[in-house]
C-alpha cells in the first residue's frame, strides 16, 4: 500500500506540473485566477450533491467565498468542476482525495471526425465561390434531409445548368443543398422495410453523401465517439440523390435508369459505393456502361473498388473510364476491453457503445437457448450482429474470431471481438472456473501508430479484364468514419437495436469512395473545363505511395517479403504487402490534386482504340459510341500498354530462356501548371527493375501544350511483384506514377 500511495503521489505531481507549471512562467507567478478544470472521475455511488461537495472543496483551499469562483459542476455522467483558481490554488487541490487530475482550461481547435484532417484537408483549405456550382449525385440508398448535414443555411438557388426534380413524395422534401431526388424501382415490388421515396431508411446513403458534400456540422459523434466536427469535403456543393438501392440491394435497371437521369441533369461528378460479387464484361456491366456514356458527356464516375479483400484480383468497378477506389485506415482505432474474474484482461475489437459500468456478469453456453444465456455474457464462434443472442435475453458476448482485426463492428448488445488464441484463453477460464465471470468495457479510441494502410477487406488488384491496366486507382480513407444516419434505423439496421442516431460510424470502400468523389468534386471547381481523366490524372499522380518495392506474393497466401524505400507520408510496403494492387496510386491528397502540373488526358477515342485491342467489334463499338463512322482497323486496334493511363502495369510473360522481360509505353502529357517549364523525368526503382524514358526531359512552352514519351520497362523474370516510380519533375511539381511489373 505505501508503494501504492506513493506511486500516485508521483502521478499527482507528474500531471500537475505538465499541465500547470508549462502553461507558462508568468502564470505560475501570477495571482491572478484563470479557469481551470478539476476532473474527479466517475459519479460516486448513492446520493450526493455536486454543488455542496465542490463548495466544499473550494472553502478548504480557498475559505470564504469560494461558492463565486465555482463555475460549474459536472454531475451527469462524471465528478468535477470548473472554478477559477490562482496556481497555488490549484496545486493544493491536486493534492486533494479524490482528486484525479486539475488542469487550466485552454482555447482548443475544433476537431473534426479526422478522416480529412488525415489526409491535409482541413476546413479552411483554400477554396473556390464555383464549389457551390458544382452538383454531386449520389446513387445509392437514397437520403435523410432532415439531417444538419444537409442544411441548405447560407445557399442560394441551385446552379442554373440543373435541369433535375425532386420528385414527389408525401415525406421528403428538397431544399438548396439537396436539390434533386428521385427513386427508383422498375419492378414495382418494394421492400416491406423501405420507403417509397427517395428517403433513406438504410443510413448508408446518407453516410456517402455527407462524407462527399456533407455541410460542416459541429458537436456531433456516436455516443462520444469520433467527437467534434464532421464535414463532406466539398460543403458548399449541392447533393442531386438517386435513390437505386434498398433493403434487398440495388438492380441494374435501375442503376442505368439512374445514371441516364443524372446525366441528363446535369451533375458534375457521380458517385456510387457498391458493385458486384466479381468484376464483369464492360458492357455486361451496369456500372461500366453508365460511367462510359458519363464519360462520354464530361462527369467522371466515382466507385469503390469492393470489399472482397484481401484476395487477389478482387478489385470489382474496375472500367479504365471510371474511378477505382480502394480504403485505407486514418490514424484512430477502437479497442474493447474485456476482463475477467480472475483479473485477466483482454483487447478486442468493437464499436462497443454500451456501458456496464464494470459490473460483472456469469458466462453462459454458447447457445441460443434463453434458460442458458439470460442474464450472462456468452462466448461464440461466429461473426455476426449478435441479434439471437439479444433475443436470447444475453448481457454481452465475447466473439471468438480467426479474421482480420483491423477494423471495428458495431454490434446489438455490449461484445469484442477477440482472436483465437485469446478466445481460447478465456475458454479454459471458463471450462476450469466454477463461478466464470467476465464484464466488456465500453471501447476507446486509440492511436493507430501504423496508419495509413489499406483495410484488409478492401478488394486487391489486379484488374482480371485487362491485367495492363492498374487496379485499384487509389486509396482514401474508409476506415470507422463518422458520417451522417438515417433516423428511421438504427445504429446496425437490427429492428431490435434501439438506438436512432444522427450519425454512425461504419466502414467500407463504400465510405473511401465519397472522399475520392469529394476530391475530384474539389479540382472540378478549381478547373470546370477538365475532362474526367484529367481530373482523374491529378488525383493519382499526387497520390502519396512508396518509391519503389520488391515483394514476393504468393497469389492465394498474399504473404510477401520485400525490401522497401520510402518516403515521408507513403502508403508504405510495411504495412500494405499487396503492394500497389492494394493501394493504386497511393492516398488521395486533396491539396496537391488541384495543381498537379501534368495530366494524362484520355478521351472517348483512346477508349474505343483500347476496346478495339481488347476484341470488340466495330459493330458493338457503333452502338457504343452512336458514330458509324467508329470502327476496329490494325491502325485502330490499340494495346492496353499504350492507354494514356498514369500508371504503368506490365505483366511478365515467361517464356524460354529469357532472364528480362521488357515492353514499351506510350504516353501524352498535357501540361496544365507553369505555361513556361521543363520537367525532368526521375526514376526510383529497384536494381531488378530497369526503367528507361524516352525523351527524359520535356520542355513546355504554353498551358496545354502537349509532350509525348516513351516508357521501356524491363524485369528480371522470376520476380512475381516488382515496383517503382516515375515521377516528372519541375522543381514545383512532381508527377509521380507506379510502375508495376508482376
Amino acid at each position: 500500500m505505501a508503494i501504492q500511495a506513493s506511486l500516485l503521489q508521483w502521478f499527482k505531481l507528474i500531471t500537475f506540473a505538465c499541465t500547470l507549471l508549462a502553461v507558462s512562467s508568468r502564470a505560475a507567478a501570477s495571482d491572478d485566477r484563470k479557469v481551470h478544470i478539476v476532473y474527479m472521475g466517475d459519479l460516486p455511488k448513492g446520493e450526493f450533491s455536486a454543488v455542496t461537495l465542490h463548495n466544499n472543496m473550494l472553502e478548504q483551499v480557498i475559505g470564504s467565498g469560494a461558492s463565486e469562483l465555482l463555475l460549474h459542476s459536472y454531475r451527469s455522467s462524471f465528478n468535477g468542476f470548473a472554478a477559477k483558481l490562482t496556481y497555488e490554488e490549484a496545486k493544493k487541490l491536486a493534492d486533494m482525495e479524490g482528486v484525479v487530475s486539475v488542469f487550466q482550461s485552454q482555447k482548443e481547435e475544433l476537431h473534426t471526425a479526422r478522416s480529412w484532417d488525415f489526409v491535409g484537408f482541413f476546413e479552411h483549405s483554400r477554396r473556390t465561390v464555383l464549389e457551390s456550382d458544382i452538383i454531386v449525385a449520389v446513387l445509392d440508398t437514397g437520403i435523410w434531409p432532415e439531417s444538419e448535414s444537409f442544411d441548405d443555411k447560407e445557399f442560394g438557388p441551385p446552379p442554373k445548368k440543373w435541369k433535375g426534380s425532386c420528385q414527389k413524395s408525401s415525406n421528403f422534401t428538397c431544399n438548396n443543398k439537396i436539390i434533386g431526388a428521385r427513386y427508383y424501382r422498375a419492378k414495382g415490388d418494394y421492400p416491406l422495410e423501405d420507403l417509397q421515396s427517395p428517403r433513406d431508411s438504410v443510413g448508408h446513403g446518407s453516410h456517402t453523401a455527407s462524407i462527399a458534400a456533407g455541410a460542416v456540422v459541429s458537436k456531433a459523434s456516436l455516443y462520444g465517439f469520433r467527437a467534434g466536427t464532421v464535414r463532406g469535403g466539398v460543403p458548399s456543393a449541392r447533393i442531386a440523390v438517386y435513390k437505386i438501392c434498398w433493403y434487398d440491394g440495388c438492380y441494374d435497371e435501375d442503376i442505368l435508369a439512374a445514371f441516364d437521369d443524372a446525366i441528363a441533369d446535369g451533375v458534375d461528378i457521380i458517385s456510387l459505393s457498391f458493385g458486384g460479387f466479381f468484376a464483369l464484361e464492360y458492357f455486361n456491366d451496369s456500372i461500366a456502361i453508365g460511367a462510359f456514356h458519363s464519360m462520354k458527356n464530361g462527369i467522371l464516375t466515382s466507385n469503390s473498388a469492393g470489399n472482397d479483400g484481401p484476395f487477389y484480383a478482387s478489385v470489382v468497378n474496375i472500367s479504365p473510364w471510371s474511378l477505382s477506389v480502394g480504403a485505407s485506415t486514418i490514424d484512430k482505432k477502437f479497442q474493447t476491453m474485456v476482463k475477467l474474474g480472475n483479473g485477466k484482461v483482454f483487447k478486442g475489437t468493437s464499436v462497443n457503445t454500451f456501458d456496464l459500468k464494470g459490473k460483472f456478469y456469469p458466462r453462459g453456453a454458447s447457445s441460443l437457448n434463453e434458460t442458458l444465456v439470460k442474464g450472462k455474457i456468452v462466448l461464440c464462434d461466429y461473426l455476426d450482429f449478435m441479434e439471437g443472442p439479444l433475443q436470447a435475453g444475453a448481457i454481452g458476448a465475447l466473439i471468438r474470431d480467426d479474421g482480420f482485426k483491423d477494423f471495428a463492428y458495431t454490434f446489438v448488445l455490449p461484445v469484442s471481438v477477440l482472436g483465437v488464441t485469446d478466445g481460447s484463453d478465456i475458454l479454459h477460464y471458463i471450462n476450469t472456473t466454477k463461478k466464470a465471470e467476465a464484464t466488456i468495457l465500453r471501447s476507446t479510441e486509440e492511436k493507430d501508430e501504423l496508419a495509413p494502410y489499406v483495410a484488409s477487406f478492401s478488394s486487391r488488384g489486379p484488374n482480371i479484364l485487362s491485367l495492363d491496366i492498374l487496379k485499384p486507382d487509389i486509396t482514401a480513407p474508409g476506415f470507422d468514419i463518422l458520417a451522417a444516419w438515417s433516423e428511421a434505423t438504427t445504429v446496425t439496421g437490427v429492428i431490435n437495436d434501439k438506438r436512432i442516431v444522427p450519425y454512425n460510424i461504419i466502414s467500407g470502400t463504400s465510405m473511401s469512395c465519397p472522399h475520392a468523389t469529394a476530391v475530384a468534386a474539389y479540382v472540378k471547381s478549381f478547373h470546370p473545363t477538365w475532362s474526367p481523366s484529367a481530373i482523374k490524372s491529378a488525383l493519382m499522380t499526387t497520390g502519396s505511395n512508396t518509391i519503389f518495392a520488391i515483394g514476393e506474393s504468393n497469389l492465394w497466401l498474399l504473404t510477401n517479403i520485400f525490401l522497401c524505400f520510402s518516403t515521408a507520408w507513403p502508403m508504405s510496403p510495411k504495412t500494405n504487402t499487396d503492394l500497389e494492387f492494394a493501394y493504386g496510386s497511393g492516398l488521395i491528397n486533396p491539396s496537391s490534386a488541384i495543381d498537379p502540373g501534368l495530366v494524362y488526358d484520355t478521351g472517348e477515342i483512346d477508349y474505343i482504340k483500347y476496346l478495339c485491342g481488347q476484341g470488340y467489334s466495330s459493330k458493338q463499338l457503333r452502338l457504343v459510341t452512336g458514330d458509324n463512322r467508329t470502327g476496329c482497323t490494325k491502325a485502330t486496334n490499340g494495346s492496353a500498354l499504350d492507354l494514356n493511363y498514369p500508371t504503368f502495369a506490365l505483366v511478365v510473360s515467361l517464356s524460354g530462356d529469357d532472364t528480362y522481360f521488357s515492353r514499351d509505353f506510350h504516353r501524352t502529357v498535357t501540361n496544365v501548371g507553369s505555361p513556361v517549364s521543363t520537367y525532368n523525368a526521375i526514376i526510383n526503382a529497384p536494381k531488378e527493375l530497369d526503367i528507361k524514358v524516352k525523351p527524359n526531359v520535356l520542355s513546355f512552352k504554353s498551358i496545354g501544350e502537349k509532350k509525348s514519351f516513351v516508357v521501356t520497362v524491363a524485369v528480371k523474370v522470376g520476380l512475381p511483384t516488382v515496383s517503382g516510380t516515375l515521377v516528372w519533375d519541375d522543381g514545383v511539381h512532381k508527377v509521380r506514377s507506379p510502375v508495376v511489373a508482376f
